[in-house]
């Protein structure tokens, strides 16, 4: 049996009220002749990766025309609202090398509940990408800022939609907060099942 207690701060005046309080109690067997308590243990919220790929270190002010002004530390902030609001928590990361995004997927495997990510000119070359995103076994949605279908032939064709749960392009920054409202319910309904 497990009891859910869903307002821990009225229960325990040190939790705060992000964490719920997991009561468990095994199921009886036969030869039991006492319930017994086996613990407790506190579930934080989940987290999702939020990756960024290449030059997107310069948004802002490269071709602000096409990706914006704003920068990429206003989307971190405008991201850690979003998630605070739909009770994640985030991970918020940019390189411009393919391995390194490649090393965080790997690395999220097992602390994380979704990914978030706009693999940027990776999209359209990396199956390596592809191939980490697709072993998670977690949500994906992939974002990006501008539309990459009204855009140069090459940009419309993305290896990691193919791995994706969502794609989400051509909102701007919005897109990544849309991105994070969608991860959000699929990560619900994955914890219903």
């Amino acid at each position: 049996m497990v009891q859910i207690i869903e307002n821990p701060e009225r229960h325990c005046a040190s939790a705060s009220a992000h964490w719920r309080r997991i009561l468990t109690t095994p199921a009886r067997s036969s030869t039991d002749t006492y319930p017994f308590f086996i613990g407790v243990s506190y579930m934080s919220k989940p987290k999702v990766l939020v990756l960024n790929g290449p030059n997107l270190n310069l948004l802002g002010k490269r071709e602000p025309r096409i990706y914006g002004s704003q920068t990429l530390q206003d989307v971190e902030r405008r991201c850690a609202d979003a998630a605070h609001a739909l009770g994640l928590a985030l991970e918020f990361r940019q390189s411009n090398a393919e391995h390194q995004l490649i090393d965080w997927l790997h690395e999220a495997r097992e602390r994380v509940a979704g990914v978030v990510i706009n693999p940027a000119a990776y999209t359209h070359t990396s199956v390596a990408i592809a191939d980490a995103l697709a072993a998670l076994g977690k949500p994906i949605i992939e974002v990006h800022i501008s539309n990459i279908h009204r855009r140069e032939a090459f940009r419309h064709h993305s290896f990691v939609s193919a791995v994706a749960d969502g794609v989400i392009c051509g909102c701007g920054t919005e897109g990544y907060v849309l991105a994070l409202q969608r991860i959000a319910t699929l990560i619900r309904e994955e914890g219903a099942r």
